[in-house]
């Protein structure tokens, strides 16, 4: 394969650091832009990559505090972004053009034999698109809150991350000349979905296709690398917070690789960083509303320093180290624990149970949550939900992830509020929570979000974790099945990966609502799917008694 080359050469304001801007093409001819830093006294090392749709020239602090480090650091546009020819579609060439990247980079003279990547997000995806190809060179990742389904990226229990994709999308795709997006939470309330691309104000022809395919289908299979970890012989250090959109995603990266790889060092170079952050906040110690403390803060360049020290220059003093395979903060106490696994071990599952006597609606209402199962026959709980009047996901109806207060939602009529007695001691868990609820609507579909709450003795009702089952999704995301109307349903709705502490004198809170909007789209309750444009109220039910049991099961110490 033939590989061009052209150097435009540059000094850094950083001393003794050479910046090069350099070309490499791709097998079909087009050519990647990059940027490489290295410090002149160097003249062959370990090189660490990272390709990002974000504009390279941002990576200047990063590549010269590498280049500092002893390493050789690249950063390239990914094809069809700024200096790259090529046409930009998401995702659709980065596992080739990684492939092709860091075989050429494995080729020249000032390369140890020997790469790395790094990044989060989109940077992160192309790491494990890359990984599946299995270039010669590539030794070791450390991607941050990613995926390695791209499926997985967009949806969760059947329904879509809306404003996320979306708004992605939007600020990526191509757009007409003087085009400007319109009022965004109003377009995102469009119908039929599928139209919410004209919405915003101009065709987008990728969000189209994510949005018309809302099962994992063959649509998908080229982006689903899941199967495909197993296989891999590569260390990968894994970074993400709880109230990121794509935890899930993430730990789940991590299990497979340290549970499943079929190469047993392989398992036992895997590490895990779970902190209180969300998407974009990583290290830092206030996230949305709330204050982790001074404990929050992270210095990940020190983290990807040893692991890249001890697996791309393979470094003797940083291999004798051992390291702990997961490192998890616990929201609450706000402090740090190591564990072998994820789950960390020495937790066992309980469950709390919602009761009431028909009325939990809003915080003002009955709704109770004990370790007490019910023993008697309890009215149903229920609530409307109306696509016109969505509940928000935030009390401002803005798209954010991390923890806000959430009493002002709380008093709507549509939302049904758990709560505990305050706790007389601190009520510790760890792991992956979920809620098993037994539901009934009279609708073909319908959506059940539930939120995760800890409510501190002022009322500040923070959220720790959320999750969303689309009725039709609950036995399979293949086969969907409509909702009989009045028929009782026991559903299971994911919670994710969650540590925390609930302090002596706080509460356990469940919040269940029909939406969670605009983070997920609206279920519009007709089944009719994505083209389709009618919505109906649903009246939907929460039962709780004996042959019905709800109930939130928790990990608990």
């Amino acid at each position: 394969m033939k590989h061009l080359l052209f150097l435009l050469l540059a000094t850094s304001a950083l001393a003794g650091v050479k910046t090069e801007t350099i070309t490499i093409a791709m097998r079909d001819g087009v050519k990647l832009t990059a940027d490489l830093y290295r410090d002149e006294a160097i003249n062959k090392a370990p090189v660490i990559l990272t390709r990002t749709p974000y504009d390279r020239t941002k990576q200047k602090g990063t590549g010269e505090k590498w280049a500092k480090a002893g390493y050789i650091f690249i950063a390239q546009d990914c094809r069809g972004k700024f200096g790259s020819e090529g046409t930009f579609a998401p995702y659709n060439n980065e596992g080739q053009d990684g492939y092709d990247t860091i075989e050429w980079i494995t080729r020249q003279p000032w390369c140890s034999g020997r790469v790395g990547m790094m990044g989060g997000s989109y940077v992160g995806g192309v790491q494990w698109q890359a990984a599946a190809e299995q270039p010669p060179g590539l030794a070791v990742i450390a991607p941050q809150a990613t995926w390695s389904s791209f499926y997985r990226n967009l949806h969760l229990g059947g329904s879509v991350r809306l404003s996320l994709i979306a708004g992605w999308i939007a600020g990526n795709s191509p757009k007409p000349e003087g085009a400007k997006p319109k009022d965004f939470n109003e377009a995102l309330l469009h119908l039929p979905l599928s139209e919410v691309d004209t919405a915003i104000g101009w065709d987008m022809p990728w969000l189209d296709a994510f949005l018309t395919h809302p099962e994992p289908n063959g649509f998908w299979t080229r982006l689903d690398l899941t199967s495909r970890l197993p296989d891999l012989q590569l260390p990968a250090l894994h970074v993400v917070g709880y109230h990121d959109y794509f935890s899930r995603e993430s730990v789940d990266n991590f299990m497979i690789m340290q549970k499943q790889a079929r190469d047993e060092k392989t398992r036992q170079q895997q590490r895990l960083i779970l902190g209180p952050w969300d998407h974009g906040t990583i290290g830092k110690t206030k996230v949305a509303e709330v204050e982790f403390g001074s404990e929050a803060a992270l210095d990940l360049f020190a983290i990807q320093l040893d692991w890249f020290d001890r697996h791309l220059k393979q470094d003797a003093n940083a291999l004798s180290k051992p390291f702990p395979p997961v490192r998890y903060f616990s929201m609450g106490d706000n402090v740090w624990h190591d564990a072998q696994t994820w789950p960390p071990e020495g937790f066992k599952a309980a469950s709390f149970y919602l009761h009431s006597d028909g009325r939990a609606n809003t915080r003002r209402g009955n709704g109770l949550l004990l370790l007490e199962k019910p023993t008697a026959d309890q009215p149903a709980d229920t609530f409307r939900a109306d696509p016109a009047n969505p509940t928000p996901s935030t009390p401002k109806k803005a798209a954010v992830w991390g923890p806000v207060d959430q009493s002002a939602t709380e008093d709507r009529e549509d939302v049904l509020v758990y709560t505990s007695q305050a706790m007389k001691e601190p009520l510790t868990f760890a792991g992956n929570a979920e809620a098993k609820l037994h539901v009934s609507t009279d609708t073909p579909d319908a959506d059940w979000v539930v939120k995760l709450i800890d409510v501190h003795p002022d009322g500040f009702a923070q959220n720790i974790a959320r999750g969303i089952l689309r009725g039709r999704y609950r036995n399979s995301l293949l086969k969907p099945e409509l909702m009989q109307p009045g028929k009782v349903y026991e559903i299971t709705v994911d919670l994710g990966p969650v540590a925390a502490t609930i302090a002596k004198g706080h509460q356990l809170r469940v919040d269940i609502s029909g939406a969670d909007f605009p983070l997920y789209d609206r279920n519009p309750n007709t089944a009719e799917g994505i083209r389709g444009a009618k919505t109906a109220i649903a009246t939907e039910q929460v039962h709780h008694r004996p042959g019905a049991l709800s109930r939130i099961v928790l990990p608990v110490k």
